[in-house]
């Protein structure tokens, strides 16, 4: 039993990686390297966090992430798509500005806990029929909704990418914006969309940590998620189904520390960086097994510019 509680501990925990994880896929599958997944999580989780203390309304709370990290990725979008400016200067930009924007707007709520109508509104929630299936139903369908928004929109945007014709246009302005181009595709309009909906994801990443996981505002609250989950689109091999399996994993090395403290003769603060060299070794092995499926975009973090077509 305490495996299964562990497991189904990880699904939450793994939750916000999956949200930011797949908007990075929307964003890197249309060609720009958004590195900003850190800053955009911050800024979600504060202004959903914020909207949710003032308002007591989860629906709000929400909407207030998705805005203020869309509005971020919109930026980002005008620098890198209309202006093209450099991709990974401009990610790393949205990023000290998101770590800014949530200090300054957090600061007069450190202390605050989710109001209480949102901790009823996200209490685990059993699903009829399938909670009731052995091992499976106590970890996947005893959760609270914000995680089954999770299994919709990573299985959404596996079909979107892979089994929809708006899809296809968004892989092949990823892979040659030239030729989708002269294909008759709005190559910057896809890149907009893309960019902006991959934002809004991390977002609600964001909310979900301040909202549900945590809840309660506390600085930088995502603890390098962002960073996390940047290297995850790399694991998943820019696939959202796989991404899932990514964030759950990571999700459980996020929480083993709590687990297994006190049972074994090992440091605190080593445990706590087993997230981060786990990040470091997934890199290796997938930057070692060279071949096309591996592969990013092929115009990954290069401006397009249409008179060079």
């Amino acid at each position: 039993m305490s495996l299964i509680l562990f497991l189904a501990a990880a699904i939450q925990a793994g939750t916000p990686l999956l949200f930011a994880t797949v908007g990075e896929i929307l964003a890197e599958k249309a060609g720009n390297l958004n590195l900003g997944v850190e800053g955009m999580m911050l800024m979600g989780a504060v202004t959903g966090f914020a909207w949710g203390l003032y308002t007591g309304s989860p629906v709000l709370a929400m909407a207030g992430a998705v805005l203020s990290a869309a509005a971020g990725a919109l930026i980002y979008a005008f620098l890198t798509v209309t202006l093209r400016a450099n991709q990974v200067v401009s990610g790393l930009a949205l990023t000290i500005f998101g770590s800014g924007f949530s200090s300054f707007v957090g600061k007069s709520l450190i202390g605050q806990t989710t109001p209480q109508a949102i901790k009823n509104f996200f209490k685990p929630l059993s699903l009829p029929l399938l909670s009731n299936i052995p091992y499976i139903g106590d970890i996947f369908f005893k959760q609270d909704v914000f995680v089954y928004f999770g299994y919709i929109i990573a299985i959404l945007a596996g079909i979107y990418i892979y089994s929809t014709k708006c899809g296809l246009n968004l892989r092949m302005a990823g892979e040659n914006p030239a030729a989708a181009d002269a294909s008759g595709i709005n190559v910057s309009l896809y890149k907009y969309i893309h960019i902006i909906a991959g934002g809004a994801l991390c977002g609600l990443g964001g909310a979900y940590l301040s909202l549900v996981y945590v809840p309660a505002w506390q600085d930088n609250v995502t603890m390098g998620r962002g960073w996390i989950a940047v290297a995850l689109v790399i694991f998943a091999t820019w696939n959202p189904y796989k991404a899932a399996i990514g964030a759950f994993f990571f999700g459980g090395l996020d929480i083993v520390g709590f687990r297994i403290q006190g049972n074994i003769p090992v440091s605190r603060y080593f445990i706590d960086m087993l997230p981060y060299i786990a990040t470091l070794l997934v890199l290796v092995i997938i930057s070692m097994r060279k071949n096309m499926d591996n592969k990013a975009p092929k115009s990954l973090g290069n401006p397009y510019f249409r008179e060079e077509r």
